[in-house]
């Protein structure tokens, strides 16, 4: 993963708990870099060891880290490093869930060595959209609920979501039922 996602990791836990809880994370996730340089790839592991540390050192369950920082990934790292990206994805939630399937290629032209998830839409009623995420990455299903719900918030829409199915072999597919 890039550094980006490690830096937003660092920026989500000093916000919230300051600058002592993050310096406990690296220690607890045996993690030594100073500072992450967003346009640099790291290993993918360094990611989970800190989104690990967080849940222990926090006591706060893994879900619910990976859930804030989806929520955190949406309302923050992407409004203020993507900004343009993000307002050109719609002007309400149904629209940009339509045009997340185009968003990482967008990205992408930022980042090309990136492995992206891919996104894909389902079936569409008046009041509620299929996501289905499909990514190599395993572990990330309370992560995309919170960007989910990251987006629900940025568009003010009050959304429920169901999770369809869960599938993790041979790669990570889920699908998500957004209700407005």
């Amino acid at each position: 993963m890039y550094g980006i996602i490690n830096r937003a990791i660092e920026d989500m836990v000093t916000a919230s708990h300051g600058e002592n809880a993050w310096m406990q994370i690296k220690a607890a996730s045996g993690v030594q870099v100073d500072y992450f340089l967003s346009n640099e790839p790291y290993d993918d592991e360094m990611t989970y060891k800190l989104v690990a540390a967080s849940s222990e050192v926090l006591q706060i369950p893994m879900s619910e880290v990976l859930s804030a920082f989806g929520e955190w990934w949406v309302l923050k790292t992407g409004r203020e490093k993507y900004g343009g990206l993000m307002e050109a994805g719609g002007k309400n939630l149904q629209e940009f869930l339509l045009n997340l399937p185009m968003f990482h290629s967008r990205i992408m032209l930022f980042y090309p060595r990136l492995n992206p998830p891919e996104f894909r839409i389902g079936t569409i009623t008046e009041n509620s959209i299929e996501v289905h995420y499909h990514s190599t990455r395993k572990g990330l299903h309370h992560f995309v609920l919170g960007l989910l719900q990251g987006l629900a918030k940025m568009y003010h829409t009050p959304v429920t979501i169901q999770v369809l199915s869960m599938q993790s072999e041979p790669e990570t597919h889920e699908v998500f039922q957004v209700n407005w």
